[in-house]
């Protein structure tokens, strides 16, 4: 049987910052949690006029990506995270996609963020594929952008 997967907007903090912090332990990703305590202690406020969104399989909580805004006109897509043990299964393009809808419905027109290749290999080639462009690369870190 096919496994229900849904992406919404998360109501229990407690779980998104499991999810989270798996994301941290990832090799190579550290450079992308500077100030991540910071961030831990205050999600609502970090996260203020943006989303936490929440990938669950079958009910279990499974992936992240947040929306933290910038300004009136443009938000940073963040922390996008699928369990290891969950990939491969098209979630990331659901998760993506419901992103760039609530961003839409919050009112942004731009869309950024930043990846690191040589890191997220596989998410990079689907940024790419779902039309966000490079705009800037500096010390491996890639900065990316997509019009709503």
């Amino acid at each position: 049987m096919m496994s229900e997967f849904n992406c919404g907007v998360c109501k229990d903090n407690e779980v998104i910052k499991e999810i989270f912090k798996e994301y941290s332990q990832i090799k190579g990703a550290e450079s992308c949690f500077v100030s991540f305590d910071k961030e831990l202690a205050d999600l609502d406020g970090y996260y203020k006029g943006g989303a936490l969104l929440l990938g669950s399989e079958d009910g279990t909580p499974v992936g992240s990506i947040a929306i933290r805004k910038i300004d009136d006109a443009t938000c940073e897509a963040k922390r996008l995270f699928i369990k290891p043990e969950f990939r491969g299964k098209g979630y990331a393009r659901v998760m993506l996609n419901t992103m760039l809808d609530k961003a839409k419905e919050l009112g942004f027109k731009e869309v950024t963020f930043t990846t690191k290749p040589e890191v997220m290999k596989v998410g990079y080639e689907l940024y790419k594929r779902m039309g966000f462009e490079e705009v800037g690369e500096k010390d491996g870190v890639v900065s990316m952008r997509m019009g709503l």
